[in-house]
């Protein structure tokens, strides 16, 4: 009789991670991006000093995404704030 291998268990702070990540995409494909620089078998061995230029690269991009997502939510809780103070307020969108 063959015994199934069971995944583990993830802790609370595992699934709170994985909820957040599903409801901002964008950062999961930055964190996936970085992880994969550890995980790179193909292609020629790079050197350290080029794994770490991609990293930069890569956490730059992740700063920018993650100031981003949190500006838009910055906006959102402002905006909500000021119509709850003023039923007259109305936010406006900027045309693109």
């Amino acid at each position: 009789m063959k015994q199934r291998s069971s995944s583990p268990k993830l802790t609370a702070q595992e699934t709170q991670l994985i909820q957040q990540l599903r409801q901002q995409p964008q950062m999961l494909v930055r964190l996936q991006s970085i992880l994969d620089l550890t995980h790179a078998t193909d292609g020629p061995l790079k050197t350290a000093d080029e794994i770490e230029a991609l990293l930069i690269h890569e956490l730059r991009q992740l700063g920018s995404t993650t100031m981003n997502q949190w500006a838009v939510q910055a906006e959102e809780r402002v905006s909500a704030g000021l119509q709850a103070q003023d039923v007259t307020v109305r936010g406006l969108k900027k045309k693109r």
